[in-house]
């Protein structure tokens, strides 16, 4: 497929992704900048056919948010509680297996967990969440705990963040999510989540998690203070620990949520900011498998754009997501089977339901 350029200064940037070669941050930035959206789109998409063909995935899931008391004041997050403030819950194991009872099908193959980094209980009730449910449920996948998760077991328990992992897995844990992650700049952490895990220490909570032999996700919060060339660090980060352990098997960016439902345009991304964004992550990435649009940030038209956009993955059925509707997302808290699949081809890709693990469950 040919790629004609409006913005000639792409065309070295042309060349290297036709041939297989890295793109700098300064490439990177260029890709931002540039007026030549449509050229942007075409080099994302013709990579990711290349990895992919005309496959896009998805996954039938469950989200889990045993807690929302957290000691952490992330100042994006409109999910977290104190301890007794009003709307704070911290699941016991029948609240949880009744939480999942209620909304079980016998197609779901994922568990999704993230809650908050609540010092009120042991790290043996996070322990007891993955025990519990791959006791009642040993057919589903638990992905459970973020790198900045990691590091507060660890911190909290008195452990080395490698313990932790060797435990969690003892529990029955298959994979870490990609979250914590923010953008990796300690400028970033410094003034947006203060207490959680620095830009070092989610890195190492991968890389241990890889060294222990999961394969894990990694994303990035984007449309907040961060700079572009912040964006393109963290992908840099990823990509180079990508290199080093070959461990991640997905990258998902995620647009920056408002803390209010009824905020206007203005503090929200723009609908070109994602879908350059998950382009230029598609094109810098290049050690990655998989760019995974969000529906739950963007909304599910523009997901279904991104498909041309570089990205190969739009996430599950997602049951119940319950921390970006916290931060003001407008979308739906969860699609059917069927939708996702409409949507997919609506795209002229083709749909493939798979497990946490790209293995293929259906094709369709």
């Amino acid at each position: 497929m040919s790629t004609i350029l409006l913005d000639h200064d792409l065309e070295d940037i042309k060349q290297k992704v036709l041939h297989g070669e890295r793109l700098t941050i300064e490439d990177g930035l260029k890709l931002y900048d540039t007026a030549d959206f449509l050229t942007v789109a075409q080099l994302a998409n013709q990579a990711n056919e290349k990895k992919n063909g005309k496959n896009v995935y998805f996954i039938e899931n469950m989200y889990i948010n045993p807690t929302n008391v957290c000691e952490a004041s992330c100042s994006f997050c409109g999910f977290k509680r104190k301890p007794g403030e009003d709307g704070a819950y911290t699941m016991d194991e029948e609240a949880l297996l009744k939480y999942v009872e209620d909304r079980w099908n016998d197609n779901i193959q994922e568990f999704h967990i993230v809650g908050g980094h609540n010092t009120d209980v042991p790290f043996d009730y996070y322990l007891n969440t993955v025990r519990t449910l791959k006791k009642h449920y040993p057919q589903c996948t638990v992905k459970a705990y973020t790198g900045a998760e990691i590091e507060f077991f660890a911190r909290h328990a008195g452990l080395s963040m490698r313990e932790v992992m060797q435990e969690l897995i003892k529990a029955g844990l298959d994979t870490l999510p990609g979250g914590g992650a923010e953008i990796l700049t300690e400028r970033y952490r410094e003034k947006m989540s203060p207490d959680k895990a620095s830009t070092y220490e989610w890195l190492e909570a991968h890389e241990i998690a890889h060294d222990l032999g999961l394969k894990t996700h990694a994303t990035m919060l984007y449309g907040s203070i961060e700079s572009k060339e912040e964006r393109l660090i963290h992908m840099d980060r990823l990509r180079q620990l990508q290199d080093k352990t070959n461990g991640f098997m997905v990258f998902i960016p995620l647009a920056m949520q408002p803390r209010s439902v009824n905020a206007g345009l203005k503090r929200r991304t723009s609908a070109y900011d994602d879908l350059r964004t998950i382009a230029i992550s598609r094109l810098m990435l290049d050690n990655f498998d998989h760019i995974k649009a969000y529906w739950i940030n963007i909304g599910p038209q523009l997901t279904q754009m991104a498909l041309t956009f570089g990205s190969s993955d739009i996430h599950g059925t997602l049951i119940e997501e319950r921390i970006s509707h916290s931060a003001g997302a407008l979308t739906s808290q969860s699609l059917t089977r069927q939708e996702l699949v409409h949507l997919i081809k609506g795209a002229n890709k083709k749909p493939v339901e798979r497990d946490t693990f790209y293995n293929i469950i259906k094709e369709y």
